[in-house]
């Protein structure tokens, strides 16, 4: 304002000036003809001097005048500013917020963030609407969008209270009572574990193995003709399950080593060990199959020497029983041995007091529901109890032993069934007793709340890894691009984009071409557990991808088997049409496909009214133009047949199907 207002002044002042010398020559001019008109017009004589002055004061006032219509202008200008400033919507913001929360913060759909986010270093495909977003992109939406951040204190500095439960203090000794000891059986795989299990308890257990592996681990207690008691827990044996003999090793006192005699030292034997060695266990060695011919038991221990297994023999702190599985010799001594390291050991454990325990195995009843194996570790364990187990909690309705007979409660060291769970806890999970079920319900959300709190950490730190990653990538495309033209850059990249093109429908045909789609079912989770932890050791991509459709616990169910079938191809005939070439009419069916993918290389059939009228190959496979050898679920293609006599009907089917499943081998060593 004061610079316009000076230039208005400026303006004035040159305008009063050029008056004054206007003023001045009129005065000189008048001053020759005064003689001749003072006299006649003394009035307009005075009239004429006086009119500069009052020029002045019309120039003043005019001045004063523009000075405060200046003022109000600029009053008028920044009262529009403020009002501007009022009308941007502000925009409560947090770290870490996700891409749905932001639009939902804004008022606006999702695809408008996305739309922000173009031309940035932002990896547009991999957002989701749960997708984090890190601070620079979120203050990039916020500006493209006109409006006003604030950054919400509540959302960054909120910390809820710790409601998990936890183990209870330990208690006077004095109430501390003698229990039986918690027994792993270990071992190689066919060195006669479970037949020695089997010997142990007198029950069928061999008659429960599939192709020589033991499906889970079971648990049970046998009582000795002395009155002792030993609960044995069941680790497979096979090397596919190391991680389930690891878990049992956690939860034991004492671990029988099985070696048989006419085989030595395996591979599964050192990894016995080493879970033993692990969790600080002591080792009973049971070197088995000394009825054969072949056995040599000192071989055996010669063997254990070079993985610090020393034998009383050999002046070490270990017992050695020579046994026979098959014809039960010497399984006396072998549980006696175990017990007298028991009383070696002075076992112990608090009866009283919330349940304390570990889930052995769980799994999914059709008659009961979820059912857990665990082993009762701390308390007396009762109908009634609520208890906590990882993310899930129960209200016991039922506990039954290792033969099914239901039982009234269950004291330490015992192996205990339990029915009751609202959801199928994990093997190795914590099991803890609290005093309601709106604790269990606080615990349990706690715990998710928790997990939740710790994939946001993931997530952003994953977010922050891609957001770096993008960022030298675009630099490196700047300076790439940096010294030439508009034009030149636009060709460049019209070109990669041509190039690209085929290049990526090529490798997803490629791709899908050496995928090998897998469904997982387990009895037990722990047994599921320990399969998918082989399938990440999986590392031959290269030569074919592994490709896990869905897992889960539980028996084969129609879903399951309907899963499965989406991996055949089928189609539907949705338009006929022909194609010339030369002087031959081909006939082409318009298809749709409606499950799994179309391979051009495989078999196909023809199906009309539930009866197959052709089986045979394809000579064409179209996308739109394009020759294509896979077409996936959803997408439209034109075919024809080897055989030029068939007609298309619209509403046909045609199925893709193999003739002859070739098992091909990787370079994957699964360890078994």
């Amino acid at each position: 304002m004061n610079q316009k207002i000076l230039k208005l002044e400026n303006l004035l002042r040159f305008h009063t000036v050029c008056r004054q010398l206007h003023s001045l020559c009129q005065r000189r001019m008048l001053a020759q003809w005064r003689h001749v008109f003072s006299s006649a017009y003394p009035a307009w004589t005075a009239q004429l001097y006086a009119h500069p002055g009052q020029t002045d004061v019309l120039i003043r006032a005019a001045l004063s005048q523009q000075r405060l219509l200046a003022t109000k202008k600029e009053e008028r200008s920044q009262k529009s500013q403020l009002s501007s400033r009022k009308s941007k919507k502000e925009v409560e913001v947090w770290i870490g917020m996700t891409v749905e929360e932001l639009a939902r913060a804004m008022e606006k759909d999702i695809d408008f963030i996305y739309e922000s986010l173009m031309n940035t270093a932002v990896d547009i495909d991999s957002l989701e609407a749960d997708s984090h977003l890190d601070e620079v992109w979120i203050k990039e939406v916020i500006k493209k969008s006109g409006m006003k951040l604030k950054w919400s204190k509540l959302k960054q500095d909120k910390v809820r209270e710790n409601k998990d439960a936890v183990k209870r203090p330990q208690g006077d000794p004095a109430l501390l009572i003698p229990r039986s000891p918690v027994v792993a059986i270990m071992g190689h795989v066919d060195h006669g574990k479970t037949t020695l299990l089997d010997q142990l308890r007198k029950t069928q257990v061999a008659a429960m193995e599939v192709g020589g592996i033991t499906q889970h681990i079971g648990a049970f207690l046998v009582s000795l003709p002395s009155g002792e008691k030993i609960t044995f827990l069941d680790t497979p044996g096979h090397a596919a399950f190391s991680a389930m003999r690891a878990r049992g090793a956690q939860v034991t006192d004492i671990i029988i080593l099985v070696v048989a005699a006419d085989d030595g030292v395996m591979k599964q034997t050192v990894e016995s060990i080493q879970h033993a060695k692990d969790a600080q266990v002591p080792i009973v060695l049971a070197i088995n199959k000394c009825d054969k011919a072949e056995a040599d038991p000192e071989k055996a221990k010669k063997e254990l020497l070079a993985y610090d297994v020393v034998c009383e023999d050999y002046g070490g702190d270990v017992q050695a029983v020579h046994v026979s599985a098959l014809t039960g010799d010497n399984m006396m001594a072998l549980t006696e041995a175990t017990v007298a390291l028991a009383e070696m050991l002075e076992l112990k454990a608090d009866p009283t007091g919330p349940v304390e325990g570990t889930v052995i195995e769980s799994f999914t009843d059709k008659g009961r529901g979820p059912v857990t194996t665990a082993i009762i570790q701390r308390g007396t364990l009762k109908k009634g109890s609520i208890l906590v187990a990882g993310k899930s909690w129960a209200k016991v309705r039922l506990m039954f032993d290792e033969n099914g007979k239901t039982i009234n409660e269950a004291c330490p060291s015992m192996p205990v069934g339990i029915i009751g769970w609202r959801d199928l806890p994990s093997a190795g999970d914590e099991i803890l007793e609290v005093e309601s079920e709106a604790r269990a319900r606080e615990v349990v959300d706690w715990r998710k709340y928790e997990q939740e709190q710790e994939k946001s950490k993931e997530d952003l730190k994953l977010i922050e890894e891609k957001r770096k990653e993008h960022q030298e990538a675009h630099q490196k495309a700047r300076e790439k691009y940096g010294t030439l033209s508009w034009k030149e850059r636009s060709f460049i990249k019209y070109k990669e984009k041509k190039q690209q093109q085929p290049l990526k429908l090529k490798e997803k045909v490629e791709r899908d071409s050496d995928v090998l789609p897998i469904i997982i079912k387990g009895d037990v989770d722990g047994s599921l557990e320990a399969i998918l932890n082989i399938m990440d050791t999986y590392d031959a991509s290269h030569e074919c991808e592994l490709e896990l459709v869905h897992f889960g616990v539980g028996d084969i169910s129609e879903n399951d088997v309907n899963l499965a079938e989406t991996f055949n191809g089928e189609a539907s005939i949705l338009a006929t049409f022909s194609i010339t070439e030369g002087k031959k009419k081909i006939p082409v069916a318009g298809c749709r496909v409606q499950k799994g993918q179309l391979e051009k290389q495989k078999k196909f059939k023809l199906i009309r009214n539930g009866h197959v009228i052709w089986k045979g190959s394809l000579i064409s496979l179209k996308h739109h133009k394009d020759d294509i050898s896979v077409i996936k679920t959803g997408m439209d293609c034109g075919l024809s047949l080897d055989e030029e006599k068939i007609e298309f009907k619209v509403g046909d089917g045609i199925v893709c199907y193999e003739e002859k499943e070739v098992p091909a081998k990787t370079s994957w060593d699964p360890g078994f």
